[in-house]
C-alpha cells in the first residue's frame, strides 16, 4: 500500500474516507492513519463513498483501485467534478498480502469468498432493467449504475439525447427502490407554463390567487414517501430553480397563500437532454442546483452506440405492433437488417419505434419487411430544409 507513504497533512477541518470492499484493507489504512487528527469513516464501494462525500466534509478519499461496483476512474471523475477540494489517494490493495486464514473460522472463509465474488461483480453481465431491452456494453454500464443507486435515497440526474429512454430509467429506479409501493410523480418541466409551475409543484391555499376556489396539494407533496421525477429540468425558470434548491436542502414545502411549511419525504430524480454543466457555466442554470441534482449522474448512450441492441429492439417493437394489429409477425429481410444497423438513428429508440410502426403498416399482409419499408420519407427528414 505504497500510496500511504505520502499521506497529506490533516487540516483543521475535514476527514478521511476509506473506500474498499476489503475489511482487511480498510483496517490497514486505519492503522496507518493512527495518530493523525482525521475523523475516519469507511465505505464498502464506490457508490457508498460518493453518498458519504455528499453528506460530509472530507479532506482525503483513500480509494481502492478494485471496487465491487464502480470503476475507480468513474469515482475519481465524479469526485473531482463534485468535490474538487477532496484529495484522492489510490490504494493498490490487490498487491497487498491477504490476512492470515483461520482454518477454524467459517466466518473468515465466508468473508473472503464474499470479497472475491464482489471483486468479480463488474465482469458479470447485469440483468436488464424492467421495461428496457439491451445487452450492449454501454447499457450494461447503465444497468449496473441504476441497480447500485436504486436502493439509496441519493438524488439522481439522468442525461442523454432525446429518445434514449430517460423516463424508463427513472421508472426503473423507482421500481427497484424501497419506495416502489409509494407514488411516482412525473413532472414535465417544459409542459407547465411559467406562471403555474410554482403552484403545480408546491400547491396553493384557497384564495391564494384568482381562480383558487379550493386548496390543492402540489406534485411534491403528492409524491410523499415516493419519488418525484422532474423531466426536462433544464426548462425550469431560474426563479423556480432557487425554490427547488431550497426544497432539496430543507425537504420542506410552503404552499402559495400560506406561511406554514410542511416536511416532505421525497426522493428526487431529474432528467435533461441538455448538458446542465454547460448551461450552468453560461448562467442559464443555477450552478448550486446543478451540484445538488448531480449527486449521482447517469448518462444514457445514444442508439448509435448500442449497435448490438438495434435489431433486438426492432424485433420487439415489431412483435408489439403485430399483436396490437392482430396480424402475423413479419420477419426482416437481410437488406432490412443491414439498413437497421447502418441508420444513424438521430432520434434514438423513439425514432426506431416509429419507423418500425410505419413499416408494420406498409408491409400489409406480407410476411417480410424489406429495406424500402424502413425508408424515412424525404420531405419529412430532419435533414431536409
Amino acid at each position: 500500500m505504497s500510496a500511504l507513504m505520502s499521506i497529506p497533512v490533516p487540516s483543521t477541518s475535514g476527514g478521511a474516507l476509506i473506500a474498499s470492499p476489503s475489511s482487511y484493507v480498510r483496517e490497514r489504512v486505519v492503522h496507518r492513519l493512527n495518530g493523525r487528527c482525521w475523523p475516519v469513516q469507511q465505505a464498502h464501494g464506490g457508490a457508498e463513498a460518493l453518498a458519504k462525500l455528499e453528506k460530509g466534509e472530507w479532506q482525503v478519499l483513500f480509494l481502492d483501485r478494485c471496487l465491487p461496483d464502480l470503476q475507480a476512474e468513474e469515482v475519481i471523475a465524479i469526485s473531482q467534478r463534485r468535490f474538487p477540494r477532496v484529495q484522492v489517494v489510490l490504494l493498490d490493495s490487490d498487491q497487498d498480502p491477504q490476512p492470515p486464514a483461520d482454518d477454524h473460522s467459517d466466518a473468515a472463509e465466508e468473508a473472503q469468498r464474499s470479497e472475491e465474488t464482489m471483486r468479480g461483480d463488474s465482469r458479470v453481465e447485469v440483468a436488464p432493467l424492467p421495461g428496457i431491452i439491451g445487452s450492449s456494453p454501454a447499457m450494461q454500464q447503465v444497468f449496473r449504475m441504476v441497480r447500485l443507486v436504486a436502493p439509496r435515497p441519493t438524488t439522481v440526474l439522468i442525461g442523454g439525447e432525446t429518445g434514449t429512454g430517460k423516463e424508463l430509467v427513472a421508472r426503473a429506479l423507482h421500481g427497484l427502490s424501497p419506495r416502489s409501493s409509494k407514488p411516482l410523480v412525473v413532472v414535465n418541466c417544459a409542459a407547465i407554463p411559467e406562471t403555474l409551475i410554482e403552484s403545480e409543484l408546491f400547491g396553493f391555499a384557497r384564495g391564494a390567487f384568482t381562480g383558487a376556489v379550493q386548496s390543492q396539494l402540489g406534485r411534491v407533496a403528492a409524491a410523499h414517501g415516493g419519488t418525484l421525477f422532474l423531466d426536462e429540468i433544464s426548462e425550469l425558470p431560474l426563479g423556480m430553480q432557487a425554490k427547488l434548491l431550497r426544497f432539496l436542502e430543507q425537504k420542506e414545502v410552503q404552499r402559495l397563500g400560506t406561511c406554514e411549511t410542511t416536511r416532505v419525504d421525497v426522493r428526487v430524480i431529474a432528467a435533461s437532454n441538455r448538458n446542465l454543466g454547460r448551461q450552468a457555466a453560461k448562467g442559464s442554470f443555477r450552478l448550486d442546483l446543478f451540484y445538488r441534482l448531480s449527486a449521482f449522474p447517469i448518462e444514457l448512450p445514444p442508439l448509435k452506440q448500442r449497435h448490438g441492441d438495434i435489431v433486438p429492439l426492432a424485433k420487439y417493437f415489431l412483435e408489439c405492433m403485430a399483436a396490437s394489429m392482430e396480424m402475423a409477425i413479419p420477419h426482416f429481410s437481410p437488406e432490412a437488417i443491414r439498413r437497421l444497423e447502418t441508420n444513424p438513428w438521430r432520434g434514438n429508440v423513439r425514432e426506431l419505434q416509429h419507423v418500425i410502426e410505419r413499416a408494420s403498416i406498409l408491409v400489409g399482409s406480407g410476411d417480410t419487411i424489406e429495406a424500402e419499408h424502413l425508408d424515412f420519407p424525404l420531405n419529412f427528414s430532419p435533414e431536409c430544409k
